[in-house]
């Protein structure tokens, strides 16, 4: 399957993820987008550095400040070494790194927060099985 299938099909085709994108680990290369969804490379540097472990007990920035996606602020629901979860009004965001693939969702606000969760969390799991 395609980069460009798994947005098109696991993500936005769940019905759960109305606009999604895969990248490269580093956030330097999208390798599957779907259309409109534009992700500034500032963003994406901000999001890629919250992944990086720190001291136990210290706050990380993308937690007191929240993010930016699409030049939407999002406020940080839950952030750690592989995961950060936005929210912004009814809307949110899921982003997961993988081994080698960082998976960016946005759910509209007629979805759960959770069931969008799990179809990331889903494909997530999928490439980690598969090397990615």
């Amino acid at each position: 399957m395609s980069w460009q299938a798994y947005v098109d099909s696991s993500l936005v085709g769940s019905g759960n993820i109305d606009k999604a994108a895969i990248f490269d680990d580093q956030g330097t290369s999208p390798w599957a987008t779907s259309a409109g969804f534009q992700v500034n490379p500032e963003e994406m540097k901000f999001i890629v550095a919250s992944f990086k472990p720190t001291k136990p007990g210290d706050i990380k920035e993308i937690q007191s400040k929240g993010f930016h996606l699409g030049g939407d602020k999002y406020v940080t629901l839950k952030s750690d070494d592989s995961r950060v979860y936005g929210k912004l009004g009814k809307t949110g965001v899921i982003i997961v790194k993988t081994k080698k693939a960082l998976l960016i969702a946005h759910y509209p606000e007629n979805v759960q927060p959770g069931a969008a969760t799990n179809t990331v969390e889903a494909l997530a799991e999928y490439l980690i099985g598969v090397g990615y």
